[in-house]
């Protein structure tokens, strides 16, 4: 989308293969736009004040577009932004006092200051309007899709054995040590798996060993974009009981390759699913552990959640998306 009596702006340094990433991937493509000219990543320290150096010859006629949360502190062209979700707020696995600060003074001068604060879900337009006191016509709901790589045809991940999968990072919100003492308390056949994406850290390694399942638990390590379709469809459910997600996109992404889904009652989780999932409180261990059990166990169950999920994911449309955020810079830049 050209805009020919102004000149967008856009930060692209949010491209990548996470959350942010592919929303900002995918949105940027239908924009014409300059490029923001720095190298830093845009959640780094003080990134708010080389953002405002970088803009500082913008005019009021100008405007500026993030897919992330950053912002420039000055800037005399309007800008919209993104928050995809307020975890550095409501979630206290997920924060600091450094960070409480910048999002209590810097973030909340950013919502005051913008022409338009998009989001991913109604869950988070509604915190974001409470949290920040902004006028609620400001805040839009723009979704999220799904990439059409995430089918039900296409290759399978080659593990040789059934296998549980969670898509995750290793923040504390994921509540990765609650699912695996779920897993190891599920009474499972000992040749069902689980595997985990990334890396393992120190305390969740230790965790999987005090619960006694080192050698029926993996990690993937970093998975390009392009394999990850194929983890997904050799799956027999994901597991994704966060504590907190703005929209959850890994639900999403399960529900379009075919894989039940066992995730989340609240937060974005549950928006995103609806009756699509197996909904579990992931404050509770054996709430877990029960739907571990019934999705593994139930070939019956897995086949329903597999299609209702299908149905579920064609709800979602990257094209869609895309068609909001055009429209809500274009809104700004008249």
């Amino acid at each position: 989308m050209a805009y020919s009596h102004l000149m967008l702006y856009a930060d692209q340094r949010w491209i990548g293969n996470h959350g942010i990433g592919r929303f900002a991937r995918q949105v940027l493509t239908g924009l014409k736009y300059a490029r923001v000219p720095l190298v830093q990543h845009p959640a780094a320290p003080f990134d708010t004040y080389r953002l405002s150096a970088a803009l500082r010859k913008l005019t009021p006629g100008d405007v500026f577009f993030s897919p992330g949360y950053n912002t420039p502190l000055f800037c005399r062209a309007s800008f919209v932004f993104t928050i995809h979700d307020l975890s550095h707020v409501y979630c206290p696995e997920n924060t600091s006092t450094a960070i409480q600060l910048y999002y209590a003074s810097i973030m909340k001068r950013a919502c005051r200051r913008a022409a338009k604060i998009l989001t991913v879900s109604e869950f988070t337009r509604s915190q974001i309007i409470g949290w920040s006191g902004v006028a609620s016509q400001k805040v839009l709901n723009v979704g999220c899709g799904v990439d059409a790589a995430y089918q039900v045809d296409g290759d399978v991940y080659d593990f040789p054995f059934p296998y549980l999968l969670c898509v995750s990072n290793r923040k504390k919100h994921k509540n990765e040590f609650r699912i695996v003492e779920a897993f190891a308390k599920a009474a499972l056949n000992r040749s069902v798996q689980f595997v985990f994406t990334g890396k393992p850290a120190d305390a969740l390694a230790r965790c999987i060993e005090e619960q006694r399942v080192s050698s029926r638990v993996h990690f993937l390590g970093e998975v390009p974009e392009d394999k990850l379709p194929s983890v997904y469809r050799g799956a027999m459910a994901l597991i994704f009981p966060s504590l907190y997600e703005g929209f959850g996109l890994p639900v999403l992404e399960a529900m379009a390759c075919g894989t039940p889904v066992v995730t989340s009652n609240n937060t974005g989780m549950a928006e995103v699913a609806e009756e699509a999932a197996l909904l579990v409180n992931p404050m509770r261990v054996e709430e877990i552990t029960d739907a571990i059990q019934r999705i593994t166990e139930s070939k019956a169950l897995r086949n329903e959640f597999r299609q209702r999920g299908l149905a579920r994911a064609k709800g979602f449309s990257w094209d869609s998306t895309c068609s909001r955020v055009q429209g809500a810079i274009a809104e700004v830049a008249e």
